[in-house]
């Protein structure tokens, strides 16, 4: 039996999980289910990376323990994970000793081939991504990943060699062009990371604990990069007594990982494994984000939402069926109310709901609940037929490519062609006029059908396929292999109705249902935190440190007209301008593509920080920076005067 083995993310437990998070968890769950229906021995791992200096700072809030305080959130993963019946196969905690135990022997492993070496650290430092950055990395003096301030900071620390995978990494993108998809997201490696070259890798820290001890030198905790990537094998028990899955299941046959954490995946961990004479994974998969229109779901705009209160109004399938049928797995997409409960009604209500009602009413209406013999076949019921056996093979082509959207557009494509059937051969007129041999034949075929779509939606949908079963009174397992053959429901068999399986909604009264829900469950969430003494607001306020004149005079100010604004070439969120103060000309790269035009900015006048080093971002030179405003909501504003001033003023 051929092996198949696949991941999520080693998820970061700082808080609940809303949908988005959701999303890779689902796709792992019915990719792993297909491949089990077509035969294979498919294994699936997730898991929670829970040390490091953002869960100590937590739990120091919450006057607990650090492992107290994950112990709480990984019960709320685990309970959410049931509830949406993912069948994982291990979960694995970096907290587990069995892990703690292969990392340090990892960790051991690279230092004595001499991939690791000790050294000093000093670079701009991000605390909550727990991150040093070059000055060449930085986006306007600020984190690339997060967008947040910086501070430089100096650390004792642990090297990895990274800089030397670069052209063994780029020869494995050359060699290997389906290692990493979808093709957007192998181009940004290359040509914004390879080409330009890696630094070598900070894998410990000292600044804080909270993390697996290096064991030859105890002041040092492993950092994230071995700790958490290592998972994909800890899981399977590498570097332990029993490593049986390990020698099973490696390589892992796909990682599915969102968008901002490929680099990770698709560089470090690579070059660990190449340090480690690890075989590497087939595929990478990352995928898009699910945004709530259009913008990213965080609490501070207020605009999360939570699967509870979606699974528990209209159930498992409805929810799972919609993230993969609504979004293209590789790209971003928006997620609203709206459009989960009008696809709700037009595809599970409408289509397959409506389908099995009024195929399963016909029967017993008109051959006392039995399926019928076929009697009296016709062009058109071939055609049916012919669908019906080809939809295995397109689904299995699309789900190759981590294709769920339109692996299940071609499942429903049946779907719509059997309940046009119904409309062209027309059953009750059949009845009316006892054509008995025709009517026989039409209500097998729509029997039939339905047995076959059981079985395609079943990696996608396992309750509504089971219910459709039972339903047609079909107590064989559901094999994939049968959707490909056609007449394998036995006449006679005795069908029984059961409840709509996709009542039509009124979406009126379903969105003002749906936000108080999920109203309601953050509402008890916040009461919880408040009970627990867990700060609710996700930034504290900290008190601001006082500056004098002189300190202020050390920045230089000027107005600056802008004459060209440019995309950056490398970059999907900055901006290149060119700046005219006075008589003199200069370039500023800036962070705010998401939020102006290039063509829109031409012609206006900005404030300008001109004394910054200059830095390259990106690979390109940045000499200043341009001031812009922020508010609570996210709105940005860049900075400018009330009147109307010439280029080159200085503001004081």
């Amino acid at each position: 039996m051929k092996k198949f083995y696949i991941t999520t993310p080693i998820y970061y437990p700082s808080d609940n999980l809303h949908i988005g998070h959701t999303y890779t968890t689902v796709a792992a769950d019915s990719l792993k289910r297909f491949k089990k229906l077509q035969g294979y021995d498919a294994f699936f791992v997730t898991g929670t990376d829970e040390h490091g200096q953002k869960i100590q700072e937590k739990a120091k809030e919450n006057n607990t323990s650090p492992k107290a305080y994950v112990d709480g959130i990984v019960a709320d993963i685990k309970k959410l994970w049931s509830m949406l019946d993912i069948d994982y196969d291990e979960f694995i905690r970096t907290t587990d000793s069995h892990h703690e135990k292969a990392v340090q022997e990892i960790f051991t492993k690279l230092y004595e081939k001499g991939e690791i070496y000790k050294s000093k650290y000093e670079g701009h430092y991000c605390t909550p991504c727990e991150a040093f950055w070059s000055e060449s990395q930085l986006v306007e003096g600020n984190c690339p990943d997060c967008g947040r301030p910086t501070h430089m900071a100096e650390e004792e620390a642990y090297f990895f060699r990274l800089s030397k995978y670069r052209n063994k990494l780029l020869k494995l993108y050359e060699d290997n062009p389906g290692f990493l998809q979808p093709e957007s997201r192998k181009n940004e490696m290359v040509n914004n990371f390879l080409k330009e070259g890696l630094e070598d890798l900070c894998v410990s820290r000292t600044s804080f604990d909270w993390g697996i001890k290096v064991p030859f030198d105890p002041e040092h905790v492993v950092y994230v990069w071995i700790d958490a990537l290592s998972c994909y094998i800890t899981a399977l028990g590498y570097g332990g007594d029993n490593d049986n899955n390990y020698k099973k299941y490696w390589p892992a046959n796909v990682h599915l990982v969102g968008k901002e954490i490929v680099r990770f995946h698709t560089i470090i961990w690579p070059a660990l494994l190449m340090a480690l004479d690890i075989e590497l994974p087939e595929k990478v998969f990352g995928h898009g984000w699910i945004l709530f229109d259009d913008d990213k779901m965080s609490k501070s705009k207020g605009n999360v939402i939570y699967p509870e209160p979606i699974i528990e109004l209209y159930g498992i399938d409805a929810f799972k069926y919609f993230l993969l049928r609504e979004f293209s797995f590789g790209q971003d997409g928006s997620f609203t109310r709206e459009k989960f409960l009008q696809r709700l009604n037009s595809d599970l209500a409408n289509d397959l709901g409506n389908l099995l009602s009024r195929t399963i009413t016909m029967v017993e209406k008109y051959n006392n609940g039995n399926i019928p013999q076929v009697s009296l076949e016709e062009d058109i019921d071939t055609s049916l037929s012919q669908l019906a056996i080809s939809v295995a093979d397109k689904v299995e082509y699309h789900m190759d490519k981590l294709d769920f959207s339109h692996g299940l557009e071609e499942i429903w494509k049946l779907v719509r062609r059997t309940n046009k059937y119904v409309d062209e051969t027309m059953p009750w007129v059949l009845a009316k006029e006892e054509n008995k041999a025709r009517l026989d034949t039409v209500l097998y075929n729509l029997s039939e059908s339905l047995r076959i779509i059981s079985i395609l939606i079943k990696p996608f949908m396992e309750n509504t396929s089971i219910e459709i079963r039972r339903q047609l009174g079909i107590t064989e397992k559901a094999l994939w292999k049968d959707s490909k053959v056609w007449a394998l429901l036995s006449a006679g068999t005795k069908v029984e109705k059961g409840d709509i399986i996709f009542p039509r909604l009124d979406i009126k009264k379903e969105l003002e249902k749906l936000e108080q829900a999920n109203q309601k469950l953050i509402d008890e969430r916040t009461k919880n935190m408040k009970k627990e003494n867990i700060k609710v607001e996700e930034v504290k306020e900290v008190k601001e440190e006082l500056i004098t004149i002189d300190d202020f005079d050390k920045v230089k100010l000027r107005l600056a007209e802008i004459i060209k604004c440019e995309d950056h070439p490398k970059a999907d969120k900055l901006l290149v301008l060119q700046l005219k103060l006075g008589e003199e000309e200069r370039q500023v790269v800036s962070g705010i593509k998401q939020y102006y035009k290039p063509e829109d900015l031409v012609g206006k006048k900005v404030v300008v920080v001109t004394n910054l080093k200059p830095v390259k971002l990106r690979g390109v030179e940045s000499n200043g920076m341009v001031l812009a405003a922020e508010d609570e909501e996210g709105k940005l504003s860049l900075i400018t005067t009330l009147e109307e001033l010439n280029s080159g003023a200085n503001i004081s």
